[in-house]
């Protein structure tokens, strides 16, 4: 139906054109004008992105985010008004565009064969046809969403000679006595906290399939399953803390005050563990705790213990973490932002001056990224060293003359305050030269805000922070989210306490195993 109503419409679009040659060659022109016009449009945009993309400084990563999710959505419209022009020109008259990049489909996807014969004889004589080969051509294909109902049924015996009765036992459930199976109730999470449906929405998008559920249904599986992976959490947690360096970070949670309608201005906190860049093949992790406010207090209670290395930004609220045994090291991305954001309000050469020597300090990172911490410590003595020195001395130069309250002078002064932190990655091969790491384990809960707006209770930012810790740290060892929570509800109900490390992502086996709940 579609196609045919397509084609009407562009039977009518062909109708409704000129018998003049001249009027024709015009609009023609027109609409080449145009084409040319959105090409050099989705160029410019695709250079634009391509800059932020690769960009380690600038705005707040959130800000960034905003920006880069702009321009893709002006980049797709460009695209396909592109595609509609061009599918109404005549084949001579298209414009050539870059060769795309040529797109192989993932060889683990099924493959159903739809095989098109002529047969066993010649169409045209009759002659017997002998097979010389195949054209094969495969387009990607999706199959809509389908719940289905897992019935179990168990028969029930009686021995004549005892009168006793026998049954099997009945398969576990990860919510007790609910209607979810493990792949349900993954769905929920995943939608919800990776994918940033919120449950009324997703209660939405069930009944158009014939599956009408209360959210407050979906919401009670949700609280059971935070409950039941809290202990595999903690595991996370503690492995993150006995690392020697970490990561961390935190972002606004807005919460709603019971009672109150109002939204308080909770915390999520992030703690990342991940050496792979030094060379260590230590699993990564992530863990996200969750507070009502940003006092100092959480990052001293979550961190309680932990030895080595704090790499954070200026926030005071650190402070009362560092102490002789937790050292404490900047983030070169937050000094490059101050300057950054300099340059975007006009010419500011001794702000430009300033970002050409911080990054040439990042060109050497990104040639000794993956060396073991004794190389990474010896090149960046050898080469960042001198760099850095030559820094420091510019600064106070440059502070010298510049007035107190000025923009630059804050910029340098912001630097300047923190100069001993932002330089201990010099001294530590297994550090980073600034925060990003951590930055990144925020970004879901950044783009889930705009969706889902605020936390619906202290206990639902809690919830959450569970959730985001496990996909998380499944996302940094290289599993797919899905599969590995989806084994995870399976399994966990009934799993020995002494043995939950083995569900970890860095450890587990995903292959089914008999006796899994459904």
């Amino acid at each position: 139906m579609y196609w045919l109503l397509y084609n009407q419409s562009m039977q009518n679009s062909i109708d409704n054109l000129p018998d003049d040659p001249a009027a024709l060659k015009e609009i023609i022109l027109q609409m080449q004008g145009q084409l040319t016009q959105k090409l050099a449009q989705i160029a410019l945009l695709n250079a634009q992105l391509q800059v932020l993309r690769r960009s380690q400084f600038g705005r707040s990563s959130e800000q960034l985010d905003r920006h880069i999710y702009q321009l893709e959505l002006q980049l797709e419209e460009l695209e396909i008004n592109v595609s509609e022009i061009t599918a109404t020109l005549p084949e001579p008259l298209k414009i050539k565009q870059q060769p795309r990049r040529r797109e192989h489909l993932p060889e683990h996807l099924p493959r159903e064969e739809h095989r098109f014969d002529v047969g066993c004889q010649c169409p045209d004589c009759g002659g017997q046809l002998t097979h010389i080969g195949d054209d094969v051509a495969e387009v990607l294909d999706v199959l809509p969403v389908r719940f289905r109902v897992i019935k179990t049924i168990r028969p029930k015996y009686s021995c004549r000679a005892c009168e006793s009765i026998h049954q099997a036992a009945a398969p576990e459930r990860v919510v007790p006595k609910g209607l979810a199976s493990a792949n349900l109730l993954t769905k929920v999470l995943v939608d919800k906290y990776l994918d940033h449906q919120p449950l009324y929405r997703q209660v939405d998008i069930m009944k158009r399939e014939g599956v009408e559920l209360e959210r407050s249904t979906l919401a009670d599986w949700v609280g059971q399953a935070s409950f039941l992976l809290q202990p595999l959490t903690e595991l996370i947690g503690k492995h993150v803390l006995a690392g020697d360096k970490v990561h961390a970070d935190d972002t606004t949670a807005p919460t709603l005050s019971p009672g109150k309608g109002k939204t308080a201005t909770g915390r999520y906190w992030t703690y990342v563990r991940d050496s792979r860049p030094s060379g260590d093949n230590t699993p990564p992790a992530v863990w996200l705790k969750y507070s009502e406010n940003r006092q100092g207090i959480h990052p001293e209670t979550h961190l309680k213990g932990f030895e080595g290395v704090l790499q954070a930004d200026a926030f005071a609220g650190y402070n009362g973490v560092y102490t002789e045994k937790v050292i404490a090291a900047g983030c070169w991305a937050h000094v490059r932002r101050k300057f950054y954001d300099l340059t975007q309000s006009g010419p500011a050469p001794l702000a430009d001056e300033a970002l050409q020597q911080i990054q040439a300090l990042y060109v050497i990172e990104d040639k000794i990224r993956g060396l073991p911490p004794d190389k990474r410590k010896h090149q960046r003595q050898l080469y960042a060293k001198p760099l850095l020195d030559r820094l420091h001395d510019w600064m106070n130069r440059t502070l010298r003359g510049l007035s107190k309250g000025s923009p630059l002078s804050k910029a340098i002064q912001y630097a300047l305050k923190q100069w001993d932190a932002l330089v201990v990655y010099v001294s530590h091969g297994q550090v980073e030269i600034d925060n990003n790491t951590a930055e990144r384990s925020l970004r879901p809960i950044a783009l889930g805000r705009k969706n889902y707006l605020f936390a619906g209770s202290v206990a639902g930012g809690e919830r959450a922070a569970v959730i985001y810790t496990l996909l998380g740290s499944a996302k940094l060892n290289g599993l797919n989210p899905t599969e590995y929570l989806s084994c995870v509800l399976r399994r966990i109900g009934n799993y020995p306490i002494n043995r939950l490390a083995e569900l970890l992502p860095w450890n587990i086996d995903l292959t089914p195993i008999l006796g899994e709940a459904l």
